[in-house]
């Protein structure tokens, strides 16, 4: 949902570095691109692959207040 709301990359590491530490956000990413979750289009875009992986499910209440706090 994350990755839906903030195309580029950098914009999103930025925002995740408040609750992750710059390794967990890494290895956070290379593993959602590795399991082809997550690819990586050009050089600071990363985008959910939903020909692999389907449309995201709905996002529950309780998770949507801490999404839009990014």
């Amino acid at each position: 949902y994350a990755i839906d709301k903030y195309d580029s990359e950098n914009a999103l590491k930025e925002k995740l570095k408040r609750t992750l530490s710059q390794k967990e956000i890494e290895r956070t990413i290379d593993t959602l691109i590795g399991m082809q979750k997550v690819r990586r289009i050009g050089m600071d875009v990363l985008q959910n692959n939903v020909s692999h992986s389907g449309e995201l499910p709905e996002l529950p209440g309780h998770l949507k207040s801490i999404l839009e706090s990014l």
